[in-house]
């Protein structure tokens, strides 16, 4: 395993990558071609591109760039994209480069990848690999958040069609068409021997800094050894509009030390009764679940001045 210095030299000097863009994504069909072009022409040499039409494809295509032996493994997608390649490339001799294409590009944002497709290429031209940490739920390895309650239900309701047409709009129109149906849960969160117990119609629990595109906090990363778990309002569905529109608009002006959030290593969470879960906006099963951290698993390409801990 080289060393993240090592790393960084053989990207700027041998410029050996490999693409994976999801075609499926809202904007990977449409910018497929330029991406590939940008690349070539600045100087990364590639060893595999793979346009993804298919959803069920995105593991394998994804491994099998990987098994050409890249230095750099290219994603151009959204979060689940991005997901999809951190539980791949985890404590691997590869570091991911990102491209923002997605809807909310949430771990983009935490990292620090500028959205500007030709910003983005410039960082994979000019910046360092870093290492950042990555959820744990059960075995599988997540970017951004996990979602108990009501954003299970949007993640498994939103029409695709809705989100290329609108972006990150169509989650809370969906969410508008949900709510008046949804009910509250009692949902107890266990950790560092307390028990915290929220009556909510949604929780989180993070491991990055963005959710829907909007800061948590100011100061939440995904290099900090913390994961944030937060309620959105109480039992009330006004109170999660309310609460919703709150973070959205203030989240850049809140601390981990703020109430509701609590900041912590591992937790044990349950509902009152079975709860759908999403991670990174993908459907994964039903409470009670363990989530966890795996300090410092990921290697990705970040801007020359970006911190790392």
């Amino acid at each position: 395993m080289r060393t993240k210095q090592e790393l960084s030299t053989a990207i700027r000097e041998r410029r050996r990558a490999a693409l994976v863009v999801n075609a499926h994504s809202r904007r990977g069909r449409r910018l497929y071609d330029a991406v590939h072009a940008r690349l070539r022409a600045a100087g990364f040499e590639l060893l595999g591109a793979y346009p993804v039409d298919r959803p069920g494809d995105l593991d394998r295509v994804l491994a099998e760039a990987a098994e050409l032996g890249p230095d750099l493994l290219v994603t151009g997608g959204g979060d689940g994209t991005v997901g999809a390649a951190a539980r791949l490339l985890a404590h691997r001799d590869i570091a991911l480069g990102l491209l923002p294409l997605g809807t909310t590009n949430n771990f983009a944002r935490t990292v620090g990848v500028p959205l500007d497709l030709d910003a983005a290429i410039g960082v994979l031209t000019g910046g360092k690999v870093i290492d950042v940490d990555l959820g744990l739920i059960g075995d599988t390895r997540f970017t951004n958040h996990v979602g108990i309650g009501l954003s299970a239900d949007i993640m498994l309701t939103a029409p695709p069609r809705l989100k290329r047409a609108v972006g990150r709009l169509a989650y809370p129109l969906t969410a508008l068409g949900l709510l008046a149906r949804h009910r509250p849960l009692r949902v107890t969160v266990r950790a560092e021997g307390r028990d915290h117990t929220f009556h909510t119609h949604q929780v989180y629990v993070a491991n990055g800094g963005f959710h829907a595109g909007r800061p948590i906090t100011a100061d939440a990363t995904a290099d900090d050894r913390l994961l944030v778990a937060y309620p959105v309002g109480g039992q009330s569905r006004r109170g999660l509009l309310r609460e919703t529109a709150r973070n959205a608009a203030a989240g850049h002006r809140r601390t981990l030390g703020d109430e509701p959030f609590l900041a912590v290593r591992q937790l044990w969470l349950e509902t009152d009764r079975p709860a759908r879960i999403e991670v990174d906006g993908e459907p994964y099963g039903q409470t009670p679940v363990r989530i966890g951290l795996d300090p410092n698993a990921l290697r990705l390409m970040a801007a020359a001045d970006s911190p790392d801990h």
